[in-house]
């Protein structure tokens, strides 16, 4: 429940403090006076998107701050989701708007996000304005009603948890009928790139061992031409390495009794003859071995040659990573070939949720229609009560193609308020005063079958008056047993009906406007009650009426 709200620096309010208490309370005064003003004040704080062009003339920021109620709310859950300090027994909301166009919002003095502000505005109060008449042509607002009256909490959120795993599995289930679908494209692609590389059968390091058997062959005879000057100089004739490395050994050998560093010297031209006699030997061999091979000279370049075209083709160039490749086009393709099975088995799965979702719509269409007719009757005497005793009224289900969020259901409230009339929908033939009574009764429904404390009407009872006007000012006290009700009205018989009731009103001094709002007496009561009949000259006649309607 709202109790107390406070404005500063707000259009024409300068500084403004209204306390609110439980049951129906009515805002009245002239046209133009400021009452759009509080409303759009108190918007703020439910979390309204700000227009620093409201702020007053010459101040740099205005504030709103409201105080509310909290002992019929149950928000702990929501406060705990958000780290909030919670107050089981008070909450204050508070906006600050600056003119450089920046906007803080407070929860119990913490900063807190626009859109949590939000939500939570829309937990506290339901603000109806004379524009929301307007969207009870539309088949949603229709829907969301009916689900309210027929109390289809449960059975909803059922339907939607199916609905939403529904989607998610729908969603992945195209996506890879999608990749499967650019697979197949690309298949023959990289089955043919990889038939090509293992068709090579590549081996690790072969390639520099090509290319050095290549270079061997192709300079066979100048290399056989070296290794013969090596093993010619080591062992031919004519003062060979090798023999002169023995006559030096033998030499040294023979003086070692009479001085023995010959030996360690012996020692290692020895080393090095073993050494250099190894060369020869390993030289010998290669010599041996080396000879110009013009085949395998052939088999090496056509080897080569693949393995060059290949690492071209895939931008690379080494054997490793065309293995990679490789590997990596085999996975690709063992990809393609599960994917047909995953496929496969989530067509399965979402065949089955399909099902499911079939059947909890149709659990949720059946409370739907089961609620119908309690409604119609209930609304069609509701209208009767306010004047329209022809009034016919059917909420119309039919089935929607494809199920969606809310259901398989589309609901059109359809409406005729004379007799011989078909019943069309309410777009198609209601007038303003019908839409208004239609709405306050459906308004007065949704709080019977809701817990929200507040209720604010912003001029429901346009296009009304008379008996009509004061019916609806019944129903809006009759509401307010069991809630807190808040009406802004041009109308006496409403403002009559009303346990406290507001005066806004302007005042102009030398330099500014400014409006203000006060709570009004019984004496004052009579006094705007009877303007409000009788316009700007309050006669006599009209203060005799206005006691008689505040008396009833």
């Amino acid at each position: 429940m709202l109790k107390s709200l406070a404005i500063q620096h707000y259009a024409l309010i300068d500084s403004l403090h209204i306390d609110f208490d439980k049951g129906f309370s009515v805002i009245t005064g002239e046209t133009g006076a400021g009452k759009s003003i509080i409303l759009g004040a108190l918007s703020l704080i439910l979390g309204q998107r700000a227009d620093n062009r409201y702020i007053k003339q010459n101040e740099q920021k205005c504030t709103i701050e409201g105080i509310f109620d909290f002992s019929r709310y149950d928000l702990q859950d929501f406060f705990e989701e958000r780290d909030w300090e919670y107050n089981p027994d008070e909450c204050i909301l508070r906006r600050e708007i600056w003119t450089n166009g920046k906007s803080r919002a407070f929860v119990n003095d913490s900063p807190v996000y626009l859109n949590d502000l939000k939500d939570l505005g829309d937990r506290l109060i339901d603000i109806h304005s004379q524009h929301q008449n307007l969207s009870l042509n539309d088949n949603f607002f229709q829907l969301n009603v009916l689900d309210i009256l027929a109390r289809t909490k449960a059975e909803k959120e059922a339907y939607q948890k199916v609905f939403k795993e529904y989607q998610a599995s729908r969603k992945l289930l195209l996506e890879l009928q999608k990749q499967s679908q650019k697979n197949k494209e690309e298949e023959n692609y990289f089955q043919f790139q990889f038939d090509a590389l293992a068709g090579a059968k590549l081996q690790a390091g072969e390639q520099g061992e090509l290319e050095a058997e290549l270079e061997t062959i192709t300079h066979a005879e100048e290399i056989k031409a070296s290794l013969f000057a090596v093993v010619d100089a080591l062992s031919g004739e004519g003062g060979a390495v090798e023999q002169k490395l023995k006559s030096v050994t033998d030499a040294l050998k023979s003086i070692q009794h009479v001085f023995p560093k010959a030996a360690e010297l012996e020692q290692r031209v020895e080393s090095a003859y073993i050494d250099l006699k190894e060369v020869r030997i390993e030289a010998e061999k290669h010599f041996e071995e080396t000879d110009f091979n013009a085949e395998r000279q052939q088999q090496v370049e056509e080897r080569l040659s693949v393995i060059y075209d290949l690492q071209k083709r895939h931008s690379v160039k080494s054997v490793e990573e065309l293995q990679e490749i490789q590997k990596q086009l085999d996975e690709k393709l063992q990809n393609i070939l599960s994917l047909d099975e995953q496929i496969e088995q989530l067509e399965k799965e979402v065949s089955e949720k399909q099902r499911l979702l079939l059947q909890k719509a149709e659990v949720l269409s059946e409370r739907r229609k089961s609620a119908t007719q309690p409604v119609e009757k209930q609304l069609t005497e509701m209208l009767v009560y306010l004047g329209m005793p022809n009034a016919r009224f059917i909420c119309d289900i039919t089935t929607k193609n494809n199920p969606d969020s809310n259901g398989k259901d589309a609901v059109s409230f359809l409406f005729s308020a004379n007799k011989n009339t078909p019943l069309l929908p309410v777009s198609q033939i209601a007038s303003g005063g019908e839409i208004s009574r239609l709405m306050l009764c459906l308004k007065s429904m949704i709080a019977g079958a809701t817990t929200l404390p507040t209720v604010i009407f912003d001029e429901i009872d346009t296009g009304t008056s008379g008996e009509i006007a004061d019916k609806m000012g019944a129903i809006m006290r009759e509401m307010a047993h069991d809630m807190q009700v808040i009406a802004i009205t041009h109308l006496p018989q409403i403002a009559a009906k009303g346990t406290k009731h507001y005066n806004v009103y302007k005042e102009d001094s030398a330099e500014t406007t400014a409006t203000y709002v006060r709570l009004l007496l019984k004496n004052e009561r009579v006094t705007e009650i009877a303007r409000m009949l009788s316009g700007a000259e309050v006669t006599v006649q009209a203060v005799e009426n206005a006691k008689v309607m505040l008396e009833a």
